[in-house]
């Protein structure tokens, strides 16, 4: 009998469930649930535990989630510790809450099933990538995610997204979706540009692909300048990768 994974994505504005089959076909419905704020970590644990009791039964869960996450505990996470939700006020409460926390343990617990969690973005290249060579792969979405992968092998995360740019811009901040709604598509898309033109002779990837529900709004004008090595791949990858992760994940 295959092994079927409870596939969780844990977004600044949604988070979404569904079970994968082992090769990591979705074979059920997709639940979603705006996140919830201010989110304390057992308020998160709660509301995955809330989507998995309206989905079929599965025998492992992965969590992506957005941050810094070293073998299932939460070094830091940008959008969960502010009161309102992205680029709201920080709560100190709340950055203490999630200093350490160990949402792996937290999630088993709660479901009774082994659990993976990693960055969101870590999951999402799973789902995408060949497992031949250096391959990165950049969200766009709320903020930016990214996660490098190396012959098939997740590397250590590295949180490009509070990297600083410019104007004392974050890339979180540069490229995130706060400012694509104040600049429009076309301004924005050459950011994206740039941010790949700054970010290829630090990797210097075989393949680089843009993933997450912005990657969409790219225009073709940047899409035709931003390099034959770019591809971009479908938001789904956020949640069927949940599945392909658990091979390719630091043990």
């Amino acid at each position: 009998m295959s092994t079927t994974t409870l596939s969780v994505d844990c977004g600044g504005g949604g988070i979404k469930a569904s079970v994968l089959d082992a090769e990591g076909n979705i074979i059920s419905r997709a639940v979603r649930t705006p996140t919830p704020y201010p989110l304390p970590p057992m308020k998160l644990v709660e509301t995955i535990a809330s989507l998995a009791s309206q989905l079929p039964g599965a025998d492992r869960v992965t969590v992506g989630m957005p941050g810094m996450i070293r073998h299932g505990v939460v070094i830091a996470t940008p959008h969960y510790i502010t009161k309102d939700g992205p680029r709201s006020k920080v709560l100190p409460d709340l950055v203490e809450a999630w200093a350490r926390f160990n949402m792996g343990t937290s999630v088993s617990h709660a479901l009774g099933i082994p659990s993976l969690v990693l960055n969101d973005a870590e999951v999402a290249g799973a789902g995408v990538v060949t497992g031949r060579g250096l391959e990165m792969i950049v969200t766009l979405g709320t903020g930016l995610g990214n996660a490098v992968f190396d012959n098939g092998g997740l590397a250590p995360h590295v949180e490009v997204s509070q990297g600083p740019v410019r104007w004392g811009l974050t890339y979180d901040d540069y490229i995130g979706e706060h400012e694509r709604l104040r600049l429009g598509d076309a301004h924005w898309s050459r950011r994206v540009r740039r941010v790949v033109d700054a970010l290829r002779p630090m990797y210097l990837w075989d393949r680089l692909y843009l993933g997450g529900g912005n990657s969409r709004r790219i225009t073709a004008a940047q899409l035709a300048r931003i390099g034959d090595d770019v591809v971009v791949v479908p938001n789904e990858a956020g949640m069927t990768g949940g599945a392909r992760c658990w091979d390719m994940a630091r043990p």
